[in-house]
């Protein structure tokens, strides 16, 4: 769908480069650049921005690197660099924001378990930061609410896919009618239902916490909170002040 623009160009690479460093590092550098739950130890601030560009393995890579590359191309020979910049970072962000608020919905939930057996905050909190170490947990306790609890205490988030759903999103407003195909299927499919479809298969699998594609612990809410930043950003444009003329 067109040559490869400069921005998109330079995101490759970035997320390129940071793939192989974290091959090289291993374990210490998604302990740097994931996006840990901000209670637990590894949280630092920078890692809002870095774990779009840390991934779990290449075919998550690939998946993302290949829609950026599709889409991404399209989007910013149409709406210029800055406006494409800020609607990757946004959508990441935003899908960064909606994982986190989720994590802590998850996380207090499954603390009043074990508040209401009697354990203190402190208490809790310090199994939490040795488990990496001892791998101990209160008994007691039931089994789902300690999984829920230090799942997502454990969990970092990685990956450009809230920024990927951000720029799906906005493609399907500025070209909902554009046929698309998906391989292995000759028929083509507006890009408003192909993309809208696969959106709310992500809303699906993260109310129900059924895994229709990819592995059981994707981030669902991260690339809901993508999609609707990429999507509200493109139709305020489009509606006040998006025409033909590039906006760099």
């Amino acid at each position: 769908m067109g040559n490869i623009t400069d921005t998109v160009k330079v995101l490759l690479i970035a997320n390129i480069l940071f793939f192989l460093g974290s091959q090289f590092l291993g374990d210490y550098a998604y302990q740097l650049f994931a996006l840990w739950f901000p209670e637990n130890e590894n949280f630092q601030l920078w890692q809002i921005a870095t774990h779009m560009f840390m991934h779990s393995g290449f075919s998550h890579i690939l998946f993302n690197m290949f829609a950026l590359y599709i889409f991404g191309s399209v989007l910013e020979q149409t709406l210029g660099q800055q406006r494409f910049l800020f609607l990757y970072f946004s959508a990441g962000l935003g899908a960064a924001g909606l994982q986190i608020l989720f994590s802590y919905w998850n996380f207090n939930n499954a603390m009043q378990v074990y508040l209401d057996a009697g354990l203190s905050t402190q208490e809790v909190h310090n199994m939490l930061s040795q488990y990496s170490s001892t791998g101990k947990v209160y008994s007691a306790i039931p089994r789902e609410a300690t999984q829920q609890l230090v799942g997502t205490y454990m969990t970092p988030m990685v990956g450009a896919s809230g920024a990927i759903f951000g720029i799906l999103a906005a493609f399907a407003v500025v070209y909902p009618n554009l046929p698309l195909y998906l391989m292995f299927i000759p028929i083509p499919i507006k890009a408003k239902y192909l993309i809208g479809g696969y959106f709310l298969i992500n809303v699906y699998s993260a109310v129900t916490g059924t895994s229709l594609f990819g592995p059981s612990n994707t981030a669902y809410w991260a690339h809901i909170g993508g999609a609707i930043i990429g999507f509200i950003t493109m139709w305020y444009w489009k509606k006040n002040s998006f025409n033909s003329n590039r906006i760099n």
